[in-house]
């Protein structure tokens, strides 16, 4: 056991845009308006080629002077952990404690809060040896793990600190190219889901495994291709009121600035989402042109658009109480932030609202400031996973800084 250094909490609030503020179709940063709603409009979007594809990747720095976290008027952020390896997932076992791959490590860490002030008092190194581990699910006493080239599973009781016996690997999974691979049980635990992501940015020709959301048994047994054509398809949640599946899709690059839009969106089963024949729909993707038009013709347009390139990875829908009433139901995503776009993108953390099971119409951001200046290539941190805690707050971990952030609503401190 390690004890963790505790953290005091700072307040940051900003101006959000006031309500009839109108976003244009193409959303850029604006001085007056810092947290900023979002539409992307399919019918406005460029034709393939309309920018040059740039090679952009950021430069990430620690946190400058001056440099903090904004959200809105409210809303409280402060550092839940730090001197973590990468992290990239979090879960929440049922007696309170916070799983987190580190990725970089090949390990999966436990952050136990044992007198509940919102700062974790110690941490325990659950496994390690694994291989760029990311989704993690618990059910029926096992702690499921998706490593980059398969699921595996290790024999867990609630309170447990550390692994009693090696990982079954219980389900192969296509290595290489994108390595996320995320984990998730439905409701009554009947079916395992677990999403892989392309080789490629557009190849044809692969594994049908791939670009693809992947049902098993508990088991690893079963196996069928539950929705395809997803290019990289990361988080994965449960629409609370509806009940249907929601990814967070990170779209193919190569096409210029402002295409192709990522995405969250539900997935329908035996859905078909296009990569890499077409994208948004029936939109050809000229490099595939005369290719499967068969399926290009059927391909579903995805259920809300997020500017291009931004990395949408983590997704969580609030059902918590902490956060005022209309953003229960709300989908979170952490957009981990862009590097084929010549103005960099992303970098922050955003809200989908949602009406009676369904996107209200575009989004919001919500947790920003990582990003500082589009036109430079500095950044100080990457948000990648969400987890609500039980006492309905938020947290966003931080691949960039190695850190775990913790958002609160003020009125419940």
């Amino acid at each position: 056991m390690q004890p963790m250094k505790k953290v005091a909490a700072s307040l940051v609030i900003v101006l959000a845009c006031s309500p009839e503020m109108q976003a244009p179709s193409l959303p850029t940063i604006a001085s007056d308006a810092l947290l900023q709603h979002h539409v992307i409009d399919l019918d406005a979007l460029p034709p393939p080629f309309a920018s040059k594809s740039a090679g952009n990747p950021p430069h990430v720095t620690s946190q400058p002077p001056g440099a903090t976290l904004r959200v809105p008027p409210g809303f409280n952020v402060a550092v839940y952990a730090s001197d973590l390896d990468n992290p990239r997932n979090v879960l929440l076992a049922p007696n309170g404690d916070v799983f987190v791959t580190e990725t970089g490590a090949g390990r999966i860490t436990i952050l136990r809060d044992v007198n509940h002030d919102g700062v974790p008092d110690s941490r325990y190194t659950y496994a390690t040896h694994l291989d760029e581990p990311y989704g993690l699910a618990i059910h029926d006493r096992w702690l499921y793990v998706g490593d980059e080239d398969a699921v595996v599973r290790f024999a867990y009781t609630p309170g447990q600190t550390r692994a009693t016996a090696p990982a079954q690997r219980i389900a192969p999974l296509p290595a290489g190219g994108h390595s996320t691979r995320g984990v998730l049980f439905n409701r009554d635990g009947s079916k395992m889901y677990v999403s892989v992501g392309s080789e490629s940015n557009v190849n044809s020709g692969e594994l049908p495994e791939r670009a693809a959301i992947l049902e098993f048994n508990p088991d690893g047994t079963g196996k069928r291709i539950f929705a395809a054509g997803l290019r990289n398809p990361v988080g994965m949640a449960w629409e609370p009121q509806s009940g249907s599946l929601w990814t967070a899709v990170n779209e193919r690059d190569g096409l210029g600035d402002e295409l192709v839009p990522d995405y969250a969106t539900d997935v329908r089963p035996g859905g078909f989402y296009g990569w890499p024949y077409s994208y948004l729909g029936a939109h050809v993707d000229p490099r595939r042109k005369g290719e499967r038009t068969d399926l290009a013709a059927k391909a579903i347009v995805p259920s809300v658009l997020i500017q291009a390139h931004s990395a949408p990875l983590g997704i969580v829908f609030y059902t918590g109480s902490m956060f005022p009433p209309e953003y229960r139901g709300s989908a979170f995503v952490a957009l981990h932030g862009s590097w084929n776009r010549a103005d960099r993108t992303g970098y922050k953390v955003i809200r989908i609202p949602f009406r009676n099971g369904r996107p209200a119409g575009g989004y919001d951001d919500f947790l920003a400031g990582w990003l500082t200046d589009p036109h430079a290539r500095n950044v100080w941190g990457r948000p990648v996973g969400l987890l609500q805690l039980a006492d309905g707050s938020l947290l966003v971990t931080d691949d960039g800084a190695g850190k775990i952030w913790r958002v609160t609503w003020k009125s419940a401190r």
